[in-house]
């Protein structure tokens, strides 16, 4: 069973993502004809003008660069993608309650953890695109979605845990893997935003070469135009990004206060000590003090821009150092059991 669930998981994942970017090759190829120059057509004197014999009207031009509403990009993620990535996100959940709390145990590890958190990122994608045309990041979501689906199924050598039934430890877990999956997602906008905004700064520069007499701007320009481009103009406004980015942090430190107050809790019940100083607790409360930093600088200053971004995707990977990068290196590298 679990087999079956593994293979439709990453068939789902993969055929959606496959079909995106098809649409979007497809889509790249319009910008190209938009850059060919009309082609003025004698009219002899008493002929008819035929409006309809070229396929353009006069004082018409076509339109380079950008999506239409019809585009394949633009209808790439109708209904029924959306029922398929939902079917997708159900069994991907089922397969990991099953593979995560088999019989009366847990058994967890790197692999289960990018998982999990990629499942909850996936997931809550699927309720932002209700809301928000966020198609870009679902181009850079899926893939990663099948490929950590299958992560379980390569690296088997995780751990089974003892004390799995303790509910603190349940509620610890739940709350971590909810803060892991919400910051994934911020950190994926954070480098869509980082993309959009070099784009407009190369779109700025290539300008201002053409203001300036440069012929070759506009083959510049036409270079760089095609599926990045396409890709880039499905995104909401950066503002909109920017406001959704936020407000994922913000939900997501909340969470991973939780998080480190319940381990605190649940280390006590457990280990008879508040707080362990291992490398995971290390960590993770770097993370939160960076994601704390970011969104209290957000608050007084309104910071903004290419250094806020770039330090969200660094506190992500403080985070993530905290427990898949130590569990990748004693489990995979090192062969170490941990507890």
């Amino acid at each position: 069973m679990d087999i079956v669930l593994y293979a439709l998981t990453v068939l789902l994942y993969g055929g959606l993502c496959v079909a995106d970017w098809r649409a979007l090759r497809r889509a790249s190829t319009a910008p190209l004809f938009g850059s060919v120059p009309p082609v003025p057509v004698t009219v002899a004197a008493g002929a008819p003008a035929v409006a309809g014999a070229s396929g353009v009207s006069s004082g018409s031009s076509v339109r380079s660069g950008g999506l239409h509403d019809d585009s394949p990009c633009a209808r790439s993620f109708g209904p029924l993608s959306r029922a398929l990535l939902f079917v997708a996100l159900a069994a991907h959940g089922v397969l990991l309650h099953m593979t995560i709390f088999p019989a009366h145990e847990m058994v967890f590890g790197f692999a289960f953890a990018l998982s999990a958190m990629f499942w909850l990122g996936a997931g809550i994608y699927w309720i932002e695109s209700f809301f928000f045309a966020l198609d870009g990041l679902r181009l850079l979501l899926l893939p990663l979605a099948a490929v950590a689906a299958i992560l379980p199924l390569v690296f088997g050598g995780v751990r089974v845990l003892p004390y799995a039934a303790a509910p603190m430890f349940k509620l610890h877990f739940v709350i971590a893997n909810v803060a892991y999956g919400l910051f994934a997602i911020a950190a994926l906008h954070a480098v869509l935003m980082l993309a959009v905004e070099r784009r407009l700064h190369a779109l700025k520069g290539a300008g201002f070469q053409r203001n300036g007499g440069n012929r070759s701007g506009n083959r510049v320009g036409n270079r760089s135009a095609g599926w990045l481009s396409n890709w880039i103009e499905t995104l909401p406004p950066l503002l909109t990004m920017e406001k959704l980015l936020f407000r994922l942090i913000g939900a997501g430190f909340v969470l991973l206060t939780a998080t480190l107050a319940s381990g605190i809790v649940f280390s006590e019940q457990l280990f008879d000590r508040p707080l362990s100083l291992d490398h995971k607790t290390v960590f993770a409360i770097l993370s939160w003090l960076m994601f704390g930093s970011l969104l209290t600088a957000r608050k007084i200053s309104g910071w903004r821009g290419r250094a806020a971004l770039r330090w969200v995707i660094a506190s992500f990977v403080a985070l993530l150092l905290a427990y898949v990068g130590s569990r990748f290196v004693f489990e995979v590298l090192l062969h170490r059991p941990i507890v």
